[in-house]
């Protein structure tokens, strides 16, 4: 299929060949019909993508904070390639269309196969053939309502929520500033809500379009028509309402909302304006200054936007999807016209012309539709008759999965990835991408970008979202398991049980039950072609350290200290109902580090955690007695290094610094000796390179496992005890060898 993408890194544009995105769960599949160009958003961002590396800086101050904070977590070798792996890749745009639903995924009921539906969101409303939505980013289009109009539902009910957060009342005298598409939108909504609407904007045609579509006046708003027609219908009081609707680096709309507010009057910001509050003004009026977030509650909600969890209606009224479904009823009703907003309709394959002649400002418009070829584009559709696939998901589909044994392995070695994230094309794929006697056979992930941008930036033969086709391959020699970790257990065991030698990332499980379905796996396949990705272990400053500190004769202390510091909001390791807890998702590498450092897999955990914070203090015991002491705290300070390390046993210390820095102290016949790396490496070696070669060598030679399977699930049935070991209060003694 064919989708609008960008490169933010060169500006480029372009209409991509991408893989079909597959139907998951809890969402549908759409042909798009219209998509609608937002010309603020979507052309800021367009601009942005113009600017030089100095001027992207400038525009984004936060992201800059952010690469600061990973440098000195990573280093700077690691988040130059992180960040320019972001920066060159195709992002999507758009998030605003109509369509028809082509699949329905397991769990939906209020729409079938056929239905013409509204679609929101920047991650699946785009400019694409086909868009996975997921249930509460959707709803049914009401009889009589054309699809080119429907695709405004997300732009309305941006501009509905903005209403929302303004409280007007019946009779009260409103202010827009900047009748862009949002601004039009809210003039009518006002207008239908009996108040009465000034327009201000510079552009005369625009203020002209406003008052036909129901404003009092519009004008100018550095002239002095907008204060008189505000003067004149509020009696010289002022507005109760200014909606900023205006995009920017002019603070002239709030100064503007100040002089024309009335005493104690709402000022509503919708765009991304400019907002230098006059200290005075604002507070000599009292002025109630609110900010109106998006689509509607929901928004940035990965509970509902991705689970479908809505939130009940008597205690949230209006969320986003509600907002979606009323905008499209005032539509419908005719209370709102969008169709003299329209002011260009382009064929989907002219794209890239169009965004180009909108940014040169060639094209002058308030909105701009992309027509898709298909009957929808001008009508509904009727239902066909089909029979909808099996639901095709990178992490839990019931489709039947062939038992082969485990297949002797070629060269070169063919490898599949499923998933494609920011670990996966920073950490792993650079190291695979270059190395001789491997072929990047088939990248697979559940969106239909990220496998074209992986497929591009490492050379993939095929990108796909079709799994069940990469497990039948048997040309495929191993599978890269790097997804989110709810779905790690399931997409293992399936790989295992095809007969492909499997490198998944950690964790291997997040529960038991998990746990024991990839041994079942194991057992039935006869297949324990097996590596977690801890990869602390295949350092190369902290092996030659152990190398350094030598066998040990009595049992051994080892205090870890790891600083993880806090995650950002919004990050997917929050949602620990569906990902497990932070610990469980990431503890193990800490867990294997210290096993192979003792050179053995621990008989009992034991942890406490203080109350109101995340931080743990994990103790692990060992068949000799020695001990490892593992803190895994968020609460420090960031600029402490991530890991420090020591390990103390016949009278010899090993530190670690954060695999920057390492030294042995150890007595000698000589006295005291100490060894300390020469010099300071050229980035943190966290072992990734060799971990990646040991598994290359391993699945083209056949030879054993770069880690027994046996040391894996200690490790795993370790980390997963800690959470055991909290509830209970207890230790919690582990199972030998399984």
């Amino acid at each position: 299929m064919k989708q609008v993408v960008q490169n933010y890194k060169s500006g480029e544009l372009a209409v991509l060949d991408v893989p079909v995105p597959g139907c998951k769960p809890g969402g549908v599949l759409v042909r798009s019909a219209f998509s609608l160009i937002s010309t603020g958003t979507e052309l800021m961002k367009v601009s942005e993508a113009g600017m030089s590396m100095v001027g992207k800086a400038r525009s984004r101050p936060d992201q800059v904070a952010k690469v600061m904070q990973s440098v000195a977590t990573n280093g700077l070798p690691a988040t130059y390639r992180k960040v320019m792996g972001k920066l060159d890749s195709y992002t999507p745009l758009g998030y605003s269309l109509c369509g028809v639903v082509e699949q329905v995924g397991a769990g939906i009921d209020d729409v079938k196969v056929g239905d013409l539906v509204a679609c929101a969101g920047n991650e699946h409303a785009l400019h694409a053939e086909l868009n996975w939505v997921p249930k509460n980013l959707y709803t049914p289009v009401p009889d009589g309502l054309a699809p080119r109009h429907a695709a405004f539902g997300t732009v309305g009910s941006i501009a509905l929520q903005g209403l929302r957060q303004g409280e007007p009342q019946l009779g009260e005298t409103a202010l827009v500033v900047g009748l862009g598409l949002i601004g039009q939108l809210l003039v009518q909504l006002l207008a239908a809500a009996g108040v009465r609407v000034v327009g201000a904007d510079p552009d005369r045609a625009r203020c002209e379009l406003a008052e036909r579509l129901g404003a009092a006046a519009a004008g100018d708003p550095g002239s002095a028509a907008v204060e008189a027609a505000v003067a004149e219908l509020t009696g010289g009081h002022g507005v109760d309402q200014v909606y900023l609707a205006a995009g920017g680096g002019s603070n002239q709309p709030v100064e503007l909302a100040a002089r024309l507010s009335r005493d104690r009057g709402r000022v509503v910001d919708i765009g991304k304006c400019r907002l230098d509050l006059p200290w005075n003004a604002y507070y000599e009026k009292e002025l109630d200054v609110r900010f109106s977030r998006s689509y509607g509650p929901g928004r940035y909600d990965p509970g509902y936007e991705l689970e479908g969890r809505d939130y009940p209606i008597g205690y949230v009224r209006w969320t986003e999807r509600r907002n979606l479904a009323c905008f499209l009823d005032l539509l419908a009703r005719g209370r709102v016209d969008v169709e003299p907003l329209i002011s260009h309709v382009a064929d989907f394959d002219d794209a890239v012309e169009t965004y180009r002649r909108l940014k040169d400002g060639e094209l002058k418009a308030v909105a701009v539709l992309f027509r898709y070829p298909g009957p929808a584009a001008e009508e509904k559709a009727p239902a066909p008759e089909v029979a909808v696939p099996a639901v095709r998901r990178g992490g839990g589909s019931s489709a039947p999965v062939r038992t082969v044994p485990a297949r002797a392995a070629r060269t070169p070695v063919r490898l599949a990835f499923v998933g494609a994230g920011n670990y996966a094309t920073s950490m792993i794929l650079p190291h695979l991408s270059q190395r001789d006697g491997v072929t990047l056979s088939t990248v697979v992930t559940t969106t239909a970008l990220s496998a074209a941008n992986a497929q591009r930036k490492f050379g993939f033969a095929q990108a796909t979202t079709d799994l069940d086709a990469v497990l039948g391959d048997e040309s495929v020699d191993a599978v890269f398991v790097v997804t989110r970790h709810s779905s790690h257990a399931e997409l293992t065991r399936r790989a295992l049980l095809a007969g492909k030698t499997v490198f998944v990332e950690k964790p291997l499980a997040l529960t038991e039950d998990e746990l024991a379905g990839v041994l079942a796996a194991v057992e039935e396949s006869g297949n324990d072609r097996l590596q977690v990705g801890f990869n602390r272990r295949f350092a190369p400053l902290l092996r030659e350290a152990r190398t350094r500190f030598g066998a040990r004769t009595g049992p051994a202390s080892l205090r870890y200290l790891v600083n993880a510091g806090r995650l950002q909001h919004g990050s997917w390791y929050l949602q620990q109902d569906s990902e497990g807890s932070r610990f469980a998702g990431e503890g193990g590498h800490f867990i294997d580090t210290a096993s192979w450092l003792l050179d053995a897999d621990p008989v009992s955990v034991y942890a406490v955690a203080p109350a109101g914070n995340e931080d743990l203090q994990v103790v692990l015991r060992y068949p000799d007695g020695s001990t490892a002491s593992l803190s895994y705290v968020t609460t420090g300070a960031s600029g402490f290094p991530k890991e420090t390390l020591d390990l103390v046993a016949d009278g010899k210390v090993l530190k670690l610094d954060d695999f920057v820095r390492a030294s042995v102290h150890f007595e000698s016949t000589a006295g005291r000796r100490r060894w300390a790396s020469s010099r300071l490496p050229k980035a943190r070696d966290k072992g990734q390179a060799a971990e990646l070669a040991a598994f290359v060598a391993a699945v083209r030679t056949r030879g054993p496992m770069p880690v027994p399977l046996e040391s894996l699930v200690a490790t795993t049935a370790a980390t997963l005890a800690v959470q055991s070991a909290l509830s209970g209060g207890a230790p919690v003694t582990l199972a030998g060898p399984r």
